[in-house]
């Protein structure tokens, strides 16, 4: 399996021009440009900035210059630090991963495609030529329902970028929230320039214990890292619906790295046999767990990251319930920039 070179260890901006008010406070202070020089000075080879098409859309579908300038910062910036950088889109005009958006109808409305299309080639015919970009298709998509038609839209839309970007690197996901057992049925990459992600959140109930946005999650509930197999289907299964999320192999057996290395499998295989770099574009655990129980489950998914040459991108830089510069990691902050 190749390795997806310079994107190794990497960590999301989340909450910027993603996920946000959308203000211009926001845009001005969230982040700014010696973000980017600590990132680098920690170690990390890539930053992956979510995009909301909100930052770069007027209500009428025309492009705003003064979003595009924020992303033209944000690759200087990488530049001047030695970083490389994804550009992500983290929601589009139809389409959020999150129900809270209200965006629906994506896979219904040619419209709302072509508008995909569009933005897409505009990124292309900016960002396209920069040799320290990737960029990233959409986050993930929800319903497996809509697998086929993703398929199509990524094939239409790598020939758009392909016009004005014949070498840039895309990286695409499959359904269920970019799920790692949605490698299997993404198209065979287009050209050699492909890169398969997948997003790590399991066990869910461990990775987002109390979490408000969880169905069915009480927002008082804790766990610590090292239970049984039968012991984590059962908290499961007693916080929420765990079908599409997770997977607790039968033996009754404590948790460990061989967990990960079991449900990375498939995934790896599909990338060995097609010969194109796996990366894993979010993983992390909520600021609400233990930080010495988290950092159990940093260290052993991420012996399966080296173990595979598995490049990746923690979730997050700054708050969004998982900010590693907040007080929760300071006890492990120390240990998790050794892992990263």
């Amino acid at each position: 399996m190749r390795e997806f070179t310079g994107y190794m260890h990497g960590i999301n901006l989340g909450g910027w021009f993603s996920q946000c008010d959308h203000s211009i406070k926001r845009y001005d202070y969230f982040i700014q440009k010696d973000d980017f020089r600590r990132i680098a000075e920690w170690g990390f080879d890539h930053v992956r900035i979510p995009v909301d098409y909100e930052l770069i859309l007027n209500d009428d579908r025309s492009f705003k210059e003064d979003g595009f300038k924020r992303i033209d910062d944000c690759v200087r910036w990488c530049k001047e630090n030695g970083l490389n950088m994804i550009l992500d889109l983290h929601k589009t005009v139809g389409f959020s991963f999150d129900d809270g958006e209200q965006e629906d109808g994506f896979f219904e409305n040619e419209g709302y495609q072509q508008i995909f299309y569009d933005i897409w080639k505009e990124f292309a015919r900016r960002y396209g030529h920069y040799e320290h970009l990737s960029f990233e298709l959409l986050n993930e998509v929800s319903d497996a329902s809509y697998c086929e038609m993703w398929n199509e839209i990524i094939r239409r839309t790598i020939k758009t970028i392909r016009k004005e970007a014949p070498d840039i690197h895309i990286i695409v996901g499959g359904y269920h929230n970019n799920s790692v057992f949605a490698i299997k049925d993404l198209d065979d990459p287009f050209d050699e320039n492909i890169v398969y992600n997948f997003h790590c959140y399991n066990p869910l109930v461990f990775t987002h214990q109390g979490a408000y946005w969880v169905n069915g999650m009480d927002t008082s509930f804790r766990m610590s890292f090292e239970h049984t197999y039968s012991e984590y289907r059962r908290f499961s299964e007693e916080q929420m619906d765990i079908g599409r999320f997770d997977f607790f192999p039968e033996e009754d057996k404590i948790i460990d790295a061989s967990y990960f290395e079991e449900l990375f499998m498939e995934a790896i295989k599909i990338a060995e046999e097609k010969n194109v770099p796996l990366y894993c574009g979010e993983y992390g655990v909520i600021d609400r767990a233990e930080p010495q129980e988290a950092l159990k489950w940093y260290e052993y998914i991420h012996d399966i990251f080296e173990k595979y040459h598995i490049g990746r991108a923690m979730w997050s830089y700054k708050e969004m319930d998982f900010g590693l510069v907040d007080a929760h990691y300071d006890p492990i902050r120390k240990q998790l920039l050794e892992l990263k």
